[in-house]
């Protein structure tokens, strides 16, 4: 992808709202006064609402088909038009400056996600995530200030041990070409729709960094976790979704592991659905054979890009995967009134 920084629009700032406007309106607030130049800003609307504030010369309103996260997520991707794609979803604010760090990091071509740092919004400024890692046996990790996961650094923030290998959804920087074709894919849910996206930028060979100056308050409830049957199925679904160029054979035993740890966790009463939605899961085996051709297409990609030239330029990426949405809002009390930016 050519250097972002050379063209007029940096970045598309995409703020998916499946519905809370209380939570949105608290969102543009902080976007809008501490908008960078060169950006649009896109919210993707998966519920009614009437711009009191008459906002529309400033920003664009999209209507998203259905009403989850991924569902606004990809409609508000779909109407972006910058080399970047910065997520920020309803309920999170932006901070001064949050994306300039983010951008620079994005001049390298190794580099296809930015995760930001969350912070928490009430003092002390705690860190309650910076990005997710996908484990052998199909777990989504959140990392934040779990002391197995941090490690003091002198003179700046806390930062993972665990290597980051996606931004959580709410809250983090993509390259286009990456998300543009189409988007998050359904499957997994809200819920592990980053997760899933992890496996195509390791397939792709690209690699997501933590930038600790790309700083953003997350709300305090961020996921309103699905029933003991749709994890179940969904995190079924995320694990055979991710097995292309990944040994079967060293995966299974990990996975069977997992399997009887989130048993473990939901006993008593949501141990039997959560197994039966694994079951219907890998039951579905055939669909995930698109899948199993497409995460192939981009280890190929990625294997003829590796052995181009340095001075080259990197080959496209190619995603071709279905996407759609599952519901999955959550609010928080606004703070401030929304005003039109100077």
């Amino acid at each position: 992808m050519p250097d972002v920084m050379s063209q007029s629009l940096k970045l598309s700032i995409v703020v998916p709202a499946p519905g809370d406007t209380q939570a949105l309106e608290e969102t543009l607030v902080s976007v809008l006064e501490n908008r960078p130049d060169h950006c649009e800003v896109i919210v993707a609307l998966g519920c009614e609402y009437a711009d009191p504030w008459n906002i529309g010369d400033e920003v664009q309103f999209v209507r998203a088909e259905g009403s989850g996260l991924v569902a606004c997520v990809n409609a508000g991707i779909s109407a972006s038009t910058g080399p970047v794609v910065h997520l920020l979803a309803a309920g999170w604010k932006a901070t001064p400056g949050w994306t300039d760090a983010a951008l620079a990091r994005l001049r390298d071509s190794s580099v296809g996600a930015v995760a930001a740092v969350a912070v928490q919004a009430s003092p002390p400024e705690q860190m309650t995530a910076v990005g997710i890692r996908l484990s052998s046996g199909g777990r989504r990790i959140v990392l934040g200030t779990d002391s197995r996961a941090w490690a003091e650094r002198e003179g700046a923030r806390r930062l993972p041990f665990s290597p980051v290998t996606a931004p959580t959804l709410e809250a983090g920087f993509w390259r286009a070409e990456v998300v543009r074709p189409l988007g998050f894919s359904a499957p997994c849910g809200d819920l592990y729709a980053d997760a899933d996206k992890a496996v195509e930028l390791a397939a792709a060979g690209l690699v997501t960094v933590l930038e600790k100056q790309s700083v953003v308050v997350a709300p305090e409830q961020v996921h309103k976790r699905p029933g003991a049957f749709r994890e179940g199925l969904q995190r079924e679904r995320l694990f055979w979704r991710s097995l292309a160029g990944r040994s079967l054979v060293a995966s299974l035993p990990l996975h069977a592991w997992e399997i009887v740890r989130h048993a473990v966790l939901a006993a008593p009463l949501g141990t039997l659905p959560m197994l039966l939605g694994r079951l219907v899961a890998t039951l579905q085996f055939g669909s995930y054979l698109s899948r199993y051709r497409q995460l192939k297409a981009l280890l190929q990609v990625a294997t003829a890009r590796a052995a181009e030239p340095a001075q080259e330029e990197p080959s496209s990426i190619r995603i071709d995967a279905a996407h759609g949405a599952l519901a999955a809002p959550h609010r928080q009390a606004a703070e401030a009134p929304l005003r039109r930016s100077a």
